[in-house]
């Protein structure tokens, strides 16, 4: 990973980053929008339940025991609230809790304390009703907030995981169409990683973070807003604990930040070594290294352990920090706003809503440090996913690439230079011209470079001297999916896919028909076996084909092969790894399968190429003789050399020597 990356590591936010990722929601802005508008209205919501039941406390449930204000129903001041008039016997009664600032008594009949049992009860009655009304405001709230908090997270959770899909569908094909060199340099373990963990955490960013951040700080203004609304006094005594939350929540920043590197860190090395233990069990089970391995992998575990509990013990810590400063504020609120009531100098109902909003203010501070925590997360994987995402390809198709139609299969090297790495070179000034139609092999000793020209062929690499020419245009010059599509290539290790026989053959290409799969399968004598399978064509396949036996896959990739119809056809080692029986069925359907192609074999078993029209000897990177089977054998030399070796043993072996003239090699 780059340094610029290990230093978004530490940061919990990047606007580079941040506008990257907001690009993504873009089309969906206006949904984003109504879920902001709901998660308001939600805050809303709440803030107005702790006023409701101060309503139900002050002005409907206490009142009795202070002195009342009796009107004539005709000289109620209009500034007097309805909520606060009862009406019996003609005259209207006004409680003086609630009242408005500065309201003046001088227009009362008078002042009065009512004992009176049916006054009394006429008022309660009136409370009741009213306080029914209020629960059932506070019914309505709850089955608003209930509707409204369903609708959020189902809105927000779609729109999360369609972003995510575009994400990560858009990574998979930019993979895709990445060159090979690319893969060479990256563990498979990294950028599954990348498809799966890393989109996954961006979409906490759209369903928990983007959204919810605005509710939490819409709801924390609001509730101070309202707290001083309804009282300064008590406002400013709630408030008072905020430089305390503000320090703790500094300091919480840090040792998060360290606290979640060590995690990140620790997880990297964890998958790393899981991924490669897994994957190397045959291994460690043939040299009996369980325990060595075991080892380990018990100190990587101990070190991710070690950075888990670090992390634990940052919001272990910071958590109860903010509860205790919650309760501080409580207990500063009921000794300041309980001894102002006992005075009667401020209602109860007033300090009880005061209790709510408190408890209500600490809440948000809790989620923020949570989303603190996924726009950490999420930073750090959006990092790592643009980081891939701006991996340009190494092989592209030029600006005017040209298209091919049926490509005739002449192929061309000319001073051909090609190395892996800078400076050391695979292949040293090879050239060469096959014709259409035409079988080529290519032998030589491991590391000649054999492989190396079959992937210069199909592009994988390119090569840094020199020109490849098919029908004599520069394969810079073509259009990749049609080079590639002109070349079908049988690799000794063949690679099945889940799913099914017929699926495998024609790799989901709607335009390779059931009937069609059926007749390759028969020319290369594949159809002998699956047609014994319980399900024929439609017999399951599992993960590389591990049901099958190595003769049974390389059937299927030569059916594979030939289901494309491919101008140019590359058996690479494809009969080394085979039995007699199916490497004779092989040698059966190879005419079949050349008829008409140009064929290029690459085999170190010499007995495969005899038959081939030009057979090109490679030894270290040059190539050392070129002609015939017999030719080669004639002139004693490299391919001689080769020959010999594999059939040291062979009672054809002395015949051979004594029937070869003597020649100079022409390497």
């Amino acid at each position: 990973m780059s340094e610029h990356a290990d230093d978004i590591m530490g940061k919990a936010y990047d606007a580079r980053l941040m506008r990257r990722l907001l690009a993504y929601a873009r089309p969906y802005i206006g949904w984003l929008m109504l879920a902001l508008i709901i998660v308001m209205t939600v805050a809303g919501v709440e803030l107005v339940r702790p006023y409701v039941i101060k309503l139900a406390i002050d002005d409907h449930m206490s009142g009795y025991s202070q002195p009342m204000l009796v009107f004539e129903p005709d000289q109620v001041p209009e500034d007097v609230p309805e909520r606060l008039r009862a009406y019996h016997d003609g005259l209207v009664y006004v409680k003086q809790t609630g009242l408005p600032k500065g309201f003046s008594e001088g227009d009362a009949l008078e002042v009065a304390v009512v004992d009176d049992p049916d006054t009394v009860a006429a008022l309660r009655a009136h409370d009741i009703r009213r306080i029914g009304n209020l629960s059932m405001l506070l019914i309505l709230a709850g089955i608003a907030s209930f509707g409204l908090n369903y609708a959020k997270s189902i809105l927000l959770h779609s729109i999360g995981q369609r972003i995510v899909l575009n994400v990560r569908t858009e990574l998979f094909t930019h993979l895709e169409h990445m060159d090979l060199a690319f893969f060479d340099r990256n563990p498979v373990g990294r950028l599954v990683t990348r498809l799966t963990n890393d989109t996954e955490t961006l979409n906490e960013v759209y369903t928990s973070v983007l959204v919810n951040l605005f509710k939490d700080v819409f709801t924390l203004a609001g509730i101070v807003v309202v707290m001083f609304r309804l009282s300064p006094g008590l406002a400013l005594v709630s408030v008072s604990t905020l430089p305390l939350i503000i320090i703790a929540t500094v300091l919480f920043r840090v040792k998060a930040r360290d606290a979640y590197r060590k995690v990140r860190a620790a997880l990297a090395r964890i998958n790393a070594s899981l991924s490669e233990n897994i994957s190397g069990m045959r291994i460690v089970q043939v040299f009996n290294r369980e325990a060595h391995k075991y080892s380990e992998f018990k100190a990587t575990n101990a070190e991710f352990y070690s950075a888990g509990v670090g992390e634990m013990m940052v919001y272990a810590v910071f958590r109860p920090t903010v509860e205790f400063v919650a309760t501080f504020a409580l207990s500063v609120l009921v000794w300041y706003g309980g001894a102002r009531v006992l005075r009667g100098a401020m209602p109860f109902g007033l300090v009880y809503a005061f209790v709510n909003y408190i408890e209500m203010f600490f809440g948000p501070i809790n989620a923020l440090t949570e989303k603190y925590n996924m726009l950490q997360a999420a930073m750090a994987s959006s990092e790592r996913i643009f980081q891939l995402m701006d991996t340009r390809p190494a092989i592209t198709d030029a600006p005017l690439a040209l298209p091919i139609e049926r490509a005739r299969g002449r192929i061309e090297f000319k001073n051909v230079w090609f190395a892996y790495n800078e400076g050391e070179w695979v292949l040293r000034d090879v050239s060469f011209t096959i014709e259409p139609g035409q079988m080529v092999a290519f032998v030589g000793a491991t590391g000649a470079g054999k492989t190396s020209i079959i992937s210069l062929i199909n592009r994988f690499y390119d090569v840094q001297k020199g020109e490849i020419l098919l029908d004599g245009i520069n394969v810079k010059e073509l259009r990749l999916a049609d080079l590639r599509r002109s070349v079908a290539t049988v690799l000794q290790d063949v690679f099945l896919f889940t799913g099914d026989i017929k699926t495998n053959i024609r790799l989901n290409e709607k335009g390779i028909a059931d009937e069609r799969v059926r007749e390759v399968a028969k020319h290369v004598n594949a159809d002998h076996f699956i047609s014994r399978l319980p399900r024929g064509y439609d017999e399951p396949v599992t993960e590389r084909g591990s049901t099958l036996s190595a003769g049974q896959r390389q059937l299927l990739a030569f059916a594979r092969a030939l289901a494309f119809d491919p101008a140019i056809l590359v058996l690479d080692e494809a009969t080394s790894s085979i039995d007699t029986d199916t490497e004779m069925l092989i040698q059966d359907a190879l005419p079949r399968l050349i008829a008409g192609r140009t064929t290029i074999v690459v085999a170190h078993r010499l007995s495969t190429v005899q038959h081939a029209d030009k057979i090109i000897v490679l030894h270290k990177g040059k190539i050392r003789e070129s002609g015939t089977h017999q030719e080669l054998l004639a002139r004693h030399g490299f391919y001689y050399d080769l020959y010999r070796l594999q059939y040291t043993d062979s009672p054809a072996a002395p015949e051979l020597a004594a029937s070869a003239a003597p020649a100079t090699s022409q390497g």
